[in-house]
């Protein structure tokens, strides 16, 4: 990133073009709000410009050192983005903040020229340069002037550049407002209280004392994070935003056309509140059309996209090959419609795709979700229902699986990055199967995170603690998929819909066992033995194996009571199949515990197999 403060003179006076991307939003600054402080500030600097001229001359000292003594004043800053220009033309420079600022700038100049022509001043055209290309560099009428619009302005504005004073009403376009504006006011302070002409501190003022920061941005800078440091982080930016800009800027240089039309197919709907919604929390949380973003460059590019840094890395991949505008629009809609898919805003087209979606989400695993998307977009004739299934099913297994023994989540980015590889390798043999491709990018444990064993989900579900350790909605997810397994499985099963994320988890031997369950008269009266029998139910307490759902219906108060009154109220939520072997036990202990674990592992060792 280079950044240099510069007078208005040495920043306008260069050959070359600022052009504000199509998509930014309308000019706004308006005479209450920032055109009357912006000449108060022309004038006040004019005034103390020439009141040292006054004295130099008055007492016959250097008016240079005079000149020189009078502080500028600074109007912030201007964040430009270098675009690629042909050899021996004019520079290209991309507005990415401040075309608010520049715009303002220029239609003041404009207003200040208004008055030196009408005057007859020599300074003319020298003010002039800082508004128009020379016409030896020019080769297409817009050439011409050094800040050219978004195209929604385009046609106004060289009216309002134009030596010819438009005759002006009411009803002007805001350019021709602030041009107007400017001119009555330097025309009205021409003369000092003294009689003293300030046409030429205002010229001198405008071209050297009134100065800007000009940030142009490298390949590796960030635009987004720039943006919010200038703005005191109170404007907020989306990376969105900026890649909008980007690629619509990208076309008008190449002359594509409908780019109106472009944008309300393929853009438009990233402006609704579903895709401005944050997602995650603190510094994390990103609008959804940001991570979608991030999440069709990951697919596309290979590499894994920072969402935070997702500017440069957009600008970086487009650089490196010949993308069309509508191409990339046409690709981004397809991920649109299948991360909506994803995140249940859209028919998945298929219950079990819907399923692993949803396990997904509430795993609120992202880093498979460029893998998904991708999935997605390829045609039924390359990857069939069935074998769309199957592919997501197994990233659901594996990561379901994982969670199960509690294992590590880090690397997940680069092991999925793997998968994505392989899956799309595959895509380009012809006789090669995707699903098998993803399956066995799994199996060969990427970035070395193995896909556990069934003998592995069988020793949690009967030793390991999962009350506590899981949230109640991970542990929901895993009872519920079980129950409905369940409900699968048998064929006499009563019709019945539940949301299994509204019911509850209900321990069977209650965390408060001591009062209504006594330890087994085996166990004596040693105390050594009974501290280890404690322990060990305690434990036990705690397990899957000693969990279930219940409805609201089921009374709370007989959860801490003995096997005898709880177990008829169990029964009366048979309408669950995870309860209705519990009904029909007699007894209720740790041997009971470890039995009902087991087969609630093979039940999950079927729901996601490996």
């Amino acid at each position: 990133m280079e950044a240099d403060t510069k007078a208005l003179k040495k920043i306008m006076t260069v050959e070359g073009r600022y052009v504000i991307p199509t998509f930014q939003r309308d000019y706004e600054w308006t005479r209450e709000g920032q055109w009357e402080l912006l000449f108060e500030d022309l004038d006040s600097v004019a005034g103390r410009l020439g009141a040292a001229r006054v004295e130099a001359e008055a007492t016959g000292s250097s008016q240079a050192r005079a000149e020189r003594s009078v502080a500028p004043h600074f109007l912030g800053a201007v964040v430009c983005d270098q675009l690629p220009s042909p050899t021996g033309g004019l520079t290209l420079s991309a507005v990415i903040d401040g075309q608010q600022r520049l715009t303002t700038l220029q239609l003041l100049v404009r207003g200040v020229l208004d008055v030196l022509q009408e005057t007859g001043s020599g300074r003319a055209r020298q003010v002039k340069r800082l508004l128009e290309n020379p016409e030896d560099v020019i080769d297409h009428p817009h050439e011409r002037y050094k800040l050219w619009p978004r195209r929604k302005d385009r046609d106004v504005w060289p009216v309002a550049m134009s030596d010819e004073v438009p005759a002006y009403g009411t009803e002007d376009h805001l350019y021709l407002q602030a041009r107007r504006f400017f001119a009555d006011s330097v025309r009205n302070s021409l003369v000092d209280d003294q009689g003293r002409d300030r046409i030429d501190d205002f010229v001198d003022a405008l071209l050297d004392l009134f100065k800007l920061v000009v940030i142009d941005l490298d390949d590796n800078d960030d635009a987004q994070v720039i943006f919010e440091v200038l703005n005191g982080r109170q404007t907020p930016l989306a990376a969105s935003d900026l890649v909008k800009n980007l690629l619509f800027l990208r076309g008008e240089l190449a002359d594509e056309q409908e780019l109106e039309e472009l944008y309300d197919a393929y853009w438009a709907e990233f402006d609704e509140p579903w895709w401005k919604k944050q997602i995650g929390v603190g510094h994390a949380a990103r609008a959804r059309r940001d991570v979608l973003l991030s999440v069709w460059l990951t697919a596309v590019s290979g590499t894994e996209a920072n969402v935070g840094r997702l500017y440069g890395e957009v600008r970086q991949y487009l650089a490196g090959g010949d993308h069309k505008t509508k191409d990339i629009l046409i690709e981004l809609s397809e991920y649109r419609q299948a991360y909506k898919a994803i995140y249940g805003a859209l028919d998945s087209g298929s219950p079990r795709l819907a399923q692993s979606y949803r396990n997904l989400v509430i795993l609120k695993l992202q880093t498979a979700v460029p893998l998904l998307a991708w999935l997605r977009t390829l045609p039924a004739g390359r990857l069939s229902l069935a074998d769309h299934e199957r592919a997501a099913g197994a990233v659901e297994s594996w990561v379901l699986r994982r969670m199960i023994l509690g294992a590590n989540t880090r690397g997940y980015n680069a092991a999925f990055l793997g998968v994505l590889k392989s899956a799309q390798a595959a895509a380009r043999t012809p006789e090669a199967n995707i699903a098998d491709a993803v399956v066995a990018a799994l199996a060969v444990s990427p970035n070395s995170l193995a896909w556990p064993s069934d003998d592995e989900i069988t020793s949690a579900f009967t030793q390991d603690r999962f009350y506590g350790r899981f949230t109640q909605e991970r542990i929901r997810l895993i009872l519920g998929a079980i129950d409905a397994q369940m409900r699968v499985n048998n064929p006499k099963t009563e019709p019945a819909v539940f949301d299994y994320a509204q019911l509850q988890i209900e321990h069977l031997m209650p965390q408060r066992w001591e009062p209504h369950w006594p330890l087994p008269a085996s166990v004596g009266e040693d105390p050594a033995q009974r501290e280890l029998a404690t322990s060990e139910r305690s434990a036990a307490v705690d397990q899957i194996g000693n969990l279930t759902l219940v409805t609201s219906a089921f009374n709370q108060g007989l959860s801490n009571l003995g096997w005898d009154q709880k177990r008829p109220e169990l029964a009366a939520q048979s309408a669950l199949q995870l309860n209705l072997p519990i009904a029909t036990t007699e007894h209720w202990d740790e041997e009971t515990i470890t039995a009902r674990g087991e087969a609630l592992a093979d039940i999950a060792c079927r729901i996601w197999p490996r």
